[in-house]
């Protein structure tokens, strides 16, 4: 068998899809983006095709490698991405290959389903007790939400007693065992990260994230001393090397790989976090400390178009009290509608997160 094409497409609201073509007629579908990149990405993975047309496909680690390695320049977020995207493809292949899921291929399964939580509030959360309790009257055990809007590297106890507020919602309508986690998303600096920490402990939270970026991973050890509340991060780190980093700075308690960033399967595996659900769930089946997993089905990102718009097996994602099944279906598990995919992608999308400035007109994080 051996690879004939490789296929990139933009679909809205902001993905990038990568169709890897076979001689044997078995195709893999992967997604490739980092979020308000996707041309970057998708160009990358365009100019990766010379490492990939003509080879077989069965040869992922080989094809992997070679990727990664044989350029003198390797890694961040626009190269890793675009690999993450192929390597899961070539999984989907090798798993319909053998008429199986990716993850009976990687070890079998070591549990039968996995716990999901969604997501609420919006980028400038609002309304959070009603929307939490929505999610639990459909049988969600737990939420996620955005801490707060911009945070200078020192504010005011306003904005402390907003996210303080938001929370102590969710707990009122929805009890003391309701699954919370609260994602700083990179905007809070480390004095304010400290105090927001503090704050927080007597809500019982699942854990922080992201309460400071990873490029200041040095200072997750004195955010963790000032609160008993396990903090989780990495959907911005890339390959097995950012997360050694990671964990020896300490201070990290959850780490978040995201499949379609850090390098597919093949990598996560190894740091072992749609079609990148469905890369997840693979991975999940077979990793003993996988947790939770997080899903964007009905984030509010997803503006125009939802993740299972993409996929004609939408009853294989179904949650069931908080819960997802495992892929049934061989390699990945997804069928891509393959007729919307073409159809998005003549109108490519150009996806950018907003800019936030605060009242004095300096850029905040986002």
């Amino acid at each position: 068998m051996k690879i004939t094409a490789v296929n990139v497409y933009f679909v809205r609201p902001r993905w990038g899809f990568v169709e890897i073509v076979t001689d044997s007629g078995l195709v893999g579908w992967g997604e490739a983006v980092l979020e308000g990149h996707a041309k970057a990405v998708l160009a990358c993975v365009e100019e990766y095709r010379d490492y990939l047309v003509g080879k077989d496909p069965s040869r992922i680690e080989d094809i992997w490698s070679t990727i990664y390695r044989a350029g003198f320049y390797r890694g961040g977020g626009v190269m890793t991405s675009a690999l993450s995207g192929i390597d899961q493809a070539l999984w989907d292949i090798k798993g319909k290959a053998f008429n199986a899921p990716c993850y009976e291929l990687m070890g079998g399964r070591c549990r039968d389903r996995m716990k999901v939580y969604s997501w609420i509030g919006g980028d400038r959360p609002g309304d959070t007790g009603r929307a939490a309790k929505e999610k639990m009257d459909a049988g969600f055990t737990a939420v996620k939400m955005n801490a707060t809007e911009e945070l200078q590297m020192l504010d005011t106890y306003d904005k402390v007693d907003a996210v303080l507020a938001r929370v102590q919602e969710i707990r009122d309508a929805c009890g003391k065992d309701f699954g919370i986690a609260v994602d700083f998303h990179g905007r809070v600096h480390k004095p304010m990260a400290k105090v927001l920490a503090k704050k927080l402990e007597p809500f019982g939270l699942m854990f922080i994230e992201e309460p400071v970026l990873c490029e200041h991973m040095e200072d997750f050890k004195e955010i963790a001393a000032a609160a008993d509340i396990p903090i989780a991060t990495g959907e911005r780190l890339y390959t097995k090397y950012d997360f050694k980093r990671l964990l020896n700075a300490g201070g990290v308690d959850i780490i978040q790989p995201d499949l379609s960033h850090a390098g597919g399967l093949t990598e996560v595996k190894k740091i072992a976090a749609p079609i990148a659900l469905a890369a997840c769930l693979q991975i999940d089946a077979t990793c003993y400390n996988a947790v939770i997993q997080e899903q964007s089905i009905g984030i509010h990102y997803n503006v125009g178009k939802t993740v299972l718009d993409y996929v004609t097996n939408k009853d294989d994602f179904a949650f069931t009290d908080g819960w997802v099944e495992l892929p049934k279906l061989p390699g990945l598990g997804v069928e891509v509608n393959k007729d919307l995919v073409i159809e998005e992608n003549k109108t490519p999308h150009n996806w950018k997160n907003p800019v936030w400035r605060h009242a004095d007109g300096s850029v905040a994080e986002w």
